[in-house]
């Protein structure tokens, strides 16, 4: 008899753990200095539900985008603080909002202005094919470098790992598979819908979006990469959510086949306590009716089930 496949849900790997975003709420697990895997949970349906802005392609991309960026810096600072074993302290708004705004004027600096003002430098003319290309190559060429660098430093490869654990659990829980060892470890360490998979997508778009802007000073050319950054996103998102809707057909499988690759450096196979964290995690993110319906296809990784506790 066929399993009842799970809802679609994302993910993130932070420090020693994992935070996972089902329908109706997010979750972080992490495991403490002492071994033991501690969780949270928060209430959140999704945005669609909330705001029918969110129901607008292009526009829903930037706003998941947002959110999305907003979550993932809340689990950071949550599974940094209990991965050391210190009190947990509630972030900020100004926090947060500080280490976004870093966040983004690092990105832009890096994958936007640098890779645009060496072709710019280069001598080319900035209305020409050859110049978005050339700019298209460093900015691709840089994020790529800068994944393969930091991937060597060994809190980096843990979250790596931590990454691979995330998608292999949402592989097994999405095809409607118990949570057990047996089940999640056939599954690969990357996923279709993953942030990576976006981060190149956006590489590409920019590359068509950037194109349609003539001649201009590089003062000009640096503002207008950074006011199409919103256009580019939302197209980034529609092309990724067709691509993971479609992952088993020939399309689909065209759109993500960059992104999958890009992976390989940004996931690892877990051991399987990572494993098990993933999995407590997704048991908190989920309704007390779906995690049932989870204990009716079979035994769930024993530790995250403790861990669960409800």
């Amino acid at each position: 008899m066929s399993r009842a496949p799970g809802a679609l849900v994302g993910g993130q790997a932070v420090i020693e753990g994992v935070m996972m975003r089902a329908p109706s709420a997010w979750a972080v697990a992490v495991r403490n200095p002492a071994g033991e895997i501690e969780a949270v949970t928060h209430p959140l349906p999704r945005l669609s539900s909330r705001s029918r802005w969110a129901r607008i392609p292009l526009i829903r991309g930037v706003l998941v985008l947002g959110e999305s960026l907003a979550l993932g810096f809340r689990a950071l600072a949550w599974s940094g603080q209990r991965s050391m074993g210190e009190d947990e302290k509630p972030v900020t708004t100004g926090q947060m909002v500080g280490s976004m705004t870093l966040a983004s004027v690092f990105f832009v600096g890096l994958f936007i202005v640098v890779p645009l003002l060496a072709a710019r430098w280069g001598g080319l003319d900035a209305s020409s094919v050859v110049f978005h290309l050339v700019e298209a190559v460093f900015r691709i060429g840089m994020l790529v470098g800068y994944i393969w660098l930091i991937g060597r430093w060994g809190e980096i490869a843990r979250v790596f790992a931590y990454h691979g654990a995330e998608h292999m659990t949402i592989h097994a829980y999405e095809a409607g598979d118990p949570l057990d060892m047996a089940h999640i470890g056939v599954y690969r360490p990357q996923h279709p819908r993953c942030g990576t998979s976006f981060l190149l997508i956006v590489m590409v778009t920019a590359i068509v979006v950037f194109s349609l802007v003539g001649a201009l000073p590089w003062y000009g050319l640096i503002a207008s990469r950074v006011v199409l950054i919103p256009v580019v996103a939302g197209l980034s998102y529609e092309i990724l959510k067709l691509g993971g809707a479609r992952a088993d057909g020939a399309l689909g499988r065209i759109l993500t086949a960059p992104g999958m690759w890009l992976q390989r450096l940004t996931t690892q196979a877990p051991d399987e306590p990572m494993i098990e964290v993933a999995v407590a995690s997704l048991l908190h993110a989920l309704t007390e009716e779906e995690v049932s319906e989870v204990k009716a296809r079979g035994p769930i990784v024993p530790e995250a089930l403790g861990a669960y506790g409800r």
